[in-house]
């Protein structure tokens, strides 16, 4: 029980950097000694300090560490990446007992930091509170185990069920709670993916202007590079991918990925983020391209807002949810919030 509540402790300290440290994971440690927490830390940014550093740099008393045991949400890494080695760090401050959360299923880990702590003598423990490390890292492992990034889903529907007005015709549907959640969600994903309708009649900026964060690698699929040039996602305000069928130059934080048209399109840009270390992906429409993902099961979760209080007297429909398993529902104001699971 013990081994779990610090565990809780070091999952609650991963999710600090949620939003900040893609491509890496969610990692939280904790250094107990004789039942006591004398340094905790967290991976707060890609590119800086790993959470064993920051828990190690915490402890005051580093003559403490030989006689005290260290919880760590993912299995230290054994490669020099942005920074050394995690697992290097820990042997050299006599650390001997060691629990983890996960195994690191990256193929520059794997397996490898729990066998040099091994080596050395030191006393594992895998597995606790491991399905809890699993849901917090799901993009992580989704990525390294599915070669592609975790795609979430986002839409808003009618209570009639239409995403959109007739002919594509914008339409507010979700409240302003709603709104404002998108942000959150936006500032927690890698990237945002849209259809060229979407781009043409909703015109989305696809940024976190309600939210503090960062801003999201832009995405659009535009086949034959027919959307206008003064939409926001050419604006140049954050880097936008483009992808299509015809030979363009990057230019000013814009970027052309030339499809094959001979294959599939979705496979390829599957393949192309997983190439860009994207992690995961929010598709925000439109239905085409929503209902291609249900219909390809490249998808892993969908977060739909039915306004209960609003109808259409004719427009797009939404895409339908045969292929998911609802989690929850949530009430916000006049909306509710659908949660699935691929």
């Amino acid at each position: 029980m013990s081994d779990e509540r610090y565990m809780r402790r070091a999952l609650e300290l991963a999710r600090l950097g949620s939003g900040y440290t893609s491509p890496n994971p969610m990692v939280g440690c904790v250094v107990v000694h004789e039942g006591q927490i004398i340094g905790e830390g967290w991976h707060q940014k890609y590119g800086g300090p790993h959470a064993e550093v920051n828990a190690i740099a915490a402890v005051e008393d580093k003559r403490l560490l030989p006689q005290s045991r260290v919880y760590v949400t993912l299995e230290p890494c054994s490669h020099y990446g942005k920074t050394p080695p995690c697992a290097d760090l820990l042997i050299s401050h006599g650390v001997k007992d060691v629990v983890i959360c996960n195994t690191d299923p990256n193929p520059l880990v794997a397996g490898r930091g729990i066998k040099k702590l091994f080596e050395t003598g030191a006393q594992v423990k895998v597995g606790v509170l491991e399905e809890e490390g699993l849901e917090l890292n799901k993009r992580f492992f989704t990525f390294h185990t599915r070669k592609r990034p975790f795609i979430l889903l986002k839409w808003a529907e009618t209570a009639d069920g239409f995403i959109a007005a007739a002919n594509y015709q914008q339409e507010q549907i979700s409240g302003k709670l709603a709104q404002r959640l998108v942000h959150k969600w936006r500032s927690e994903e890698q990237a945002i993916l849209v259809g060229s309708r979407t781009a043409l009649y909703d015109n989305p900026r696809l940024n976190t202007r309600l939210w503090s964060g960062q801003n999201p690698l832009r995405l659009v699929i535009d086949k034959q590079l027919l959307l206008p040039p003064h939409l926001h996602l050419f604006d140049g305000s954050q880097p936008t991918v483009v992808y299509t069928y015809k030979h363009q130059e990057d230019r000013d934080n814009l970027y052309f990925v030339q499809l094959r048209e001979d294959e599939p399109i979705l496979p390829q840009i599957m393949e192309d983020l997983h190439r860009r270390n994207v992690l995961s992906v929010m598709v925000e429409g439109g239905t085409f391209l929503l209902e291609s993902l249900l219909q390809a099961n490249l998808w892993d979760e969908a977060l739909v807002f039915k306004n209960l209080h609003k109808t259409l007297p004719a427009g797009i429909k939404a895409p339908g949810m045969a292929y998911g398993q609802l989690q929850s529902i949530q009430t916000l104001c006049a909306d509710q919030l659908l949660h699935y699971r691929r």
